[in-house]
């Protein structure tokens, strides 16, 4: 190790070297910067779903329909300003001088700019070599398990910046999935089937919003693993990508269907559904919260007041509402945490949501069917509710399966899935505990067993 790094990294208050016995392993080398993917895909399905917006108002506008033509544009620009603010927000714009920037915010093509940004980072790092400006600390996990010691990592600036674009661009993928591609998948399904007829843009509108909302739940899913295991180098295999797509995709869609059949039925009724579930999310974290009597979070942001505080976490909530109305937003929010985020999920909450979606759908599913119009007798009722029906619980059932053998820090988790149905089903009776197990372990007693290679990547897109 050259002798100049170890004194850098002596100099550093919150960091001091510590030999290797007693827990932990420094790593002197800079990491290898991997391309922004997620930053490229995400503006990618931006730019897709606003073309395709654009061209489908544009027919509406021909054909003389305002009314669909209005909500169609409502749908795209409420999204793409809340997007543009978040992208000048994380990246604090307001007070630095860059005109074009803002500037091309201003035009919504601020993803556009903040990609040719990421990609240039991408294209001039490891040309130079730069200095660090933090370090970072992992642990981490291999087949579920926490296997050897605590390692750290030189964070150079390139990575720094890549890192904020990443974390930027899952935040708008988020907005971009629930306040404007699933509002905008129902009106169009809902619109196709009033009008039974089929665009073709309003049809490559329909793929472009699914991928989108399937895409920013992906996203929620990766990034509640994420926060729950800060500690850990967390890497998701394949086969775990694949049941978390299967797990929402299939969720997602029955939902928005049920959604648009009933509202195809009984019109204003669905109002009052969707109405009661976004005001039920939305005042849930507010209710725990006065329950608690706990106080707002400090430094959310150093520069807000308690006015400030207060309408952010109106407006994360409000993003929290639409999610779950739609699907499992996989986290909980603790209003009074400065991280917003409740860090010990219960199963008991995720049961409980799921038994309650199902009720819901089975209900809608059937009020559908009794108060169907006669445009339905062309298509065969019962098996279209049947097909709903099980498609939902496939999507339940990927969900398990990822829990049970594809989550990647399913050997930390103190109780499984396996385990909790044997619960249920013993009504209460304890699950047998195995001597050893880890998963049994709290997390600060989790020891490692053997060294482990060195992983090069301390981020991944996700």
């Amino acid at each position: 190790m050259d002798e100049a790094v170890e004194n850098s990294i002596s100099e550093i208050p919150q960091v001091s070297p510590v030999p290797a016995e007693n827990g932990f392993v420094m790593v002197i080398s800079h990491s290898k910067v991997h391309p922004p993917f997620s930053v490229v895909w995400a503006t990618v399905l931006y730019c897709a779903e606003f073309i395709c917006a654009a061209v489908l108002c544009s027919m509406y506008d021909r054909s003389g329909d305002v009314i669909w033509m209005g909500l169609t544009i409502t749908f795209i620009l409420v999204p793409s300003v809340l997007t543009q603010l978040t992208l000048t927000f994380i990246h604090r714009d307001l007070g630095r001088d860059r005109p074009l920037v803002l500037f091309m915010h201003l035009l919504q093509m601020g993803p556009i700019i903040r990609c040719v940004e990421a990609l240039v980072v991408y294209c001039k790092a490891g040309r130079e070599e730069e200095p660090y400006v933090t370090i970072t600390r992992k642990r981490k996990l291999k087949k579920g398990k926490a296997v050897g010691s605590p390692m750290e990592w030189e964070i150079g600036h390139s990575e720094r910046k890549l890192t904020v674009h990443r974390d930027a661009f899952k935040r708008t993928a988020v907005i971009q999935a629930f306040l404007g591609s699933t509002p905008q998948l129902t009106l169009q399904l809902y619109a196709a089937i009033q009008e039974k007829y089929l665009l073709p843009a309003r049809l490559a509108l329909m793929v472009v919003s699914l991928i989108s909302i399937t895409y920013g739940a992906l996203v929620c899913s990766v990034l509640a693993i994420q926060i729950r295991y800060d500690d850990y180098k967390v890497r998701m295999s394949p086969a775990a990508y694949l049941c978390m797509v299967l797990w929402r995709g299939l969720e997602i869609t029955t939902r928005v269907t049920t959604l648009v059949l009933f509202s195809t039925a009984l019109t204003f009724w669905v109002i009052l559904v969707g109405g009661a579930n976004l005001l039920f999310f939305f005042f849930q974290p507010w209710v725990e919260f006065w329950v608690r009597r706990a106080s707002l979070p400090e430094n959310v942001e150093k520069n807000f007041s308690k006015v400030g505080t207060s309408v952010v976490l109106c407006m994360v909530t409000l993003l929290y509402a639409c999610i779950n109305v739609f699907c499992w937003s996989a986290v909980q929010l603790n209003l009074a945490d400065h991280d917003l985020i409740e860090k010990q999920p219960r199963w008991s909450r995720l049961a409980t949501y799921y038994t309650l979606r199902f009720v819901e759908n089975l209900a809608l599913i059937a009020l559908w069917y009794f108060f169907k119009s006669d445009f339905y007798e062309y298509v065969c009722a019962p098996l279209l509710a049947v097909q709903l029906v099980v498609c939902y619980g496939l999507g339940v059932l990927f969900m398990l399966l990822f829990y049970q053998f594809c989550h990647p820090a399913r050997k930390l988790i103190k109780h499984n899935v396996e385990e909790c149905l044997r619960c249920m089903c013993c009504r209460g009776k304890a699950p047998p505990q195995r001597a050893g197990d880890p998963m049994l372990l709290p997390r600060d007693q989790l020891l490692p067993e053997r060294e482990v290679d060195i992983v090069d990547d301390f981020t991944e897109a996700a």
